[in-house]
């Protein structure tokens, strides 16, 4: 059974960071595209950053220059790198795998507050 599981979130005051990891088991990490997404209250969910499998990565505007993407295939990992945190970034954050077949974590939650 194939599953991503996140963690890393948490509350962190506005400048802060946090990074955030998603394992994943049961899938060729490898040949898949891994990626964040996130979801605030009453919004759609959004693109965060994805990388391929060659390490290519894209990422959304609004994290662009203070989020980093990156992944480590011996361990089944991704992992998001998340500085300079503002209020508007409170969010769940779900990690997302996507090949042939797409598979979603359950999401962590992150909240930015004083």
């Amino acid at each position: 059974q194939v599953q991503l599981v996140e963690s890393g979130g948490g509350l962190v005051q506005p400048g802060g960071s946090l990074r955030l990891s998603c394992a994943a088991s049961a899938i060729t990490f490898s040949m898949y595209v891994m990626g964040w997404y996130r979801q605030a209250p009453g919004k759609e969910r959004e693109l965060v950053a994805t990388i391929s499998p060659g390490r290519n990565t894209n990422y959304g505007d609004v994290v662009k220059g203070r989020f980093t993407i990156s992944r480590d295939n011996a361990k089944n990992t991704v992992y998001l790198e998340m500085n300079s945190l503002k209020p508007e970034d409170t969010a769940v954050y779900y990690c997302n795998a996507r090949a042939t077949r797409i598979y979603w974590g359950q999401g962590t939650q992150v909240t930015v507050s004083s």
